[in-house]
């Protein structure tokens, strides 16, 4: 695993073994992780979305503490995959960076507690699995607008995003300051080093 330029996010591409019979690659080892990031994953929920072309998903992020991270591939098609600084504070605040995840890399990303997450289905049945480090909790759930003019997200020119109601309804990252719904990046910090 190797960082990406955003703190607490990294990025892994492993071997694949082909065949005959087909492939295999082992996607998530926890020492490998462990060894990486400089902490355990606690496993909490595992998701899968399959998406058409031009879905567009996220901007989502939740509350910290305890916030949720997240160990993110695509099993099926390809998607661009992007991790945002949401943190108020932190050094990258409103920076983005983008790692196109498919069926043939195997490419995995993991974004630690208060970053937000998105991704664009390239291919129709764009099918991505993710490892939740915490349950789903409308309570503390949030979302930023993917489309936010701010942001600049270099999103894919020869699609058009598909949002659902509630992605295409969120406050801008602007927005979501003045309300006081972002992380703080102090707090994700201090949560981040107490599950050392």
């Amino acid at each position: 695993m190797r960082p990406l330029g955003i703190e607490g996010a990294w990025v892994d591409t492993p071997r694949v073994f082909t065949d005959d019979r087909g492939r295999f690659h082992e996607w998530f080892k926890k020492g490998v992780f462990r060894d990486s990031v400089g902490q355990g994953f606690s496993l909490a929920q595992a998701n899968c979305s399959r998406s058409t072309r031009g879905t567009l998903r996220g901007i989502h992020y939740a509350a910290v503490p305890p916030g949720q991270a997240k160990y993110v591939t695509c099993v099926g098609g390809a998607v661009l995959d992007v991790v945002v600084d949401l943190r108020v504070g932190s050094p990258g605040f409103g920076t983005w960076e983008a790692v196109r995840l498919d069926d043939a890399t195997h490419t995995c990303v993991y974004l630690s507690e208060g970053l937000g997450h998105a991704f664009m289905a390239l291919e129709d049945d764009s099918t991505v699995v993710y490892l939740c480090s915490e349950g789903y909790a409308p309570e503390r759930e949030y979302g930023i607008d993917p489309l936010d003019p701010a942001l600049a997200i270099d999103w894919p020119e020869d699609l058009v995003p598909r949002l659902s109601g509630k992605d295409a309804a969120a406050p801008t990252l602007q927005e979501a300051g003045r309300q006081g719904l972002l992380p703080c990046y102090e707090k994700c910090a201090a949560y981040r080093k107490s599950l050392e």
